[in-house]
């Protein structure tokens, strides 16, 4: 029987799911369940073969993250009845001052992780979900937490705290950034590629739904524009990115906003959909013609354009940028547009390998190389997982 890991990123209505073998060379399969208690449905492929399509009819579907997994369950016993679940790699987004690498999940950590779900209300309860369903689901399996966080611990101080009396940082109140995982796995791709000579100083931009650009010098995370939670830097679809912290007061004092409403505000209302009026999906924008749309996109593209300055910067020059995430991979107009007439950084781009989907969208003379590449958080999870499952084995052996 063949050992493998599950990886899963659950989030509030969804689990992203992928079966990897326990070297975590091969990917075996991957999905999502997404619309739970509303319309669920189950999509998984093995390669680039969709082997399901589900949508289930009203009021049969999984409900919650726990009844999600068996249903995830039945489908890999279903398409693989030899081969067993021994190891479940967790996406957290949040691993506070103190997790500083990937860990076995236990009682203790489970609890330090949900004392810092006020951090990232949008991510961190529904991560803990998808833990508490997969270890009822998989009891004799190893539990890994990988977090979006640790990438970023190696950042010089002053890129890690705020301007507060010290005691706050000493308590935890830092710039912590996210979307490791997937700056990580761009990391060891370009090392994969051949690429690592031109990519000494790098700026990676992962801009989706949730957006966020990274320095990285000699594969170390020496800036993030996001900051103490995933709601700071780029506008990204519904949250509201950098923003003045005197509005908050003013909404707080003279609008009497609570701290639920702004919450709200802030993680569910703002960013592309609050600037819009209409979605936090770029493709919708992209297609409509209210000026609205066009607004949320113009912003959009300025503060990534400032943020790659600010970057380059704080990296005192750039040999490479990477773009990835749902839009950095797949909006060929929204890349041209933040990286024309960027001659002045270095970068010259080819419209042609641009709107082709070429790897690299840069021209052949261009001093600073500038690549498209696809993320695969889930690959990092599972090799995370690998790495803590065969140090335990040595360990029992020991």
């Amino acid at each position: 029987m063949t050992d493998l890991i599950l990886t899963i990123n659950a989030g509030s209505s969804s689990i992203k799911f992928s079966l990897f073998t326990m070297a975590a060379a091969t990917e075996v399969i991957r999905g999502q369940i997404d619309g739970l208690g509303v319309h669920p449905r189950l999509v998984a492929r093995e390669g680039s073969e969709k082997v399901v399509d589900q949508t289930y009819p009203d009021g049969t579907g999984p409900a919650d993250h726990a009844a999600a997994l068996k249903s995830i369950l039945a489908l890999l016993q279903e398409r693989h009845p030899d081969q067993q679940v021994t190891a479940v790699g967790h996406r957290i987004v949040h691993g506070g001052p103190d997790f500083k690498d990937s860990v076995r999940l236990d009682d203790t950590v489970l609890d330090r992780l949900k004392a810092l779900n006020p951090l990232a209300p949008l991510h961190q309860p529904h991560n803990l979900s998808g833990v508490a369903a997969a270890r009822a689901a998989f009891p004799h399996a190893l539990q890994v937490a990988c977090f979006d966080t640790s990438f970023h611990r190696k950042h010089p101080w002053v890129n890690d705290t705020f301007a507060l009396p010290n005691q706050f940082y000493e308590a935890g109140v830092r710039r912590y950034g996210f979307h490791g995982l997937s700056y990580e796995y761009i990391v060891s791709r370009i090392a994969e590629l051949g690429l690592a000579d031109d990519s000494h100083k790098l700026v990676v931009a992962h801009l989706g739904n949730g957006a966020s650009m990274c320095a990285i010098r000699d594969g170390v995370s020496i800036a993030s524009t996001m900051g103490f939670t995933a709601l700071d830097g780029l506008p990204m679809g519904t949250r509201c990115g950098q923003i003045d912290p005197g509005v908050l007061l003013y909404l707080i004092g003279e609008k009497g906003m609570t701290t639920e409403e702004l919450t709200k505000l802030l993680y569910n209302e703002s960013g592309l959909k609050g600037l819009s009026g209409i979605s936090n999906d770029v493709r919708d924008l992209e297609e409509s013609d209210d000026p609205n749309a066009a607004r949320a996109l113009d912003y959009f593209v300025f503060r990534v354009r400032r943020e790659l300055g600010a970057m380059a910067a704080s990296l005192r020059g750039l040999d490479a940028v990477v773009l990835t995430g749902g839009i950095g991979e797949n909006a060929a107009n929204l890349r041209h547009r933040i990286l024309h007439d960027e001659e002045w950084l270095g970068i010259s781009i080819d419209d042609e390998r641009n709107y082709a989907k070429e790897m690299r969208v840069s021209t052949d003379t261009s001093p600073v190389q500038v690549y498209v590449i696809p993320t695969n958080e889930e690959m990092m999870i599972a090799r995370h997982t690998a790495r803590i499952a065969a140090q335990e084995s040595v360990g029992t052996a020991s």
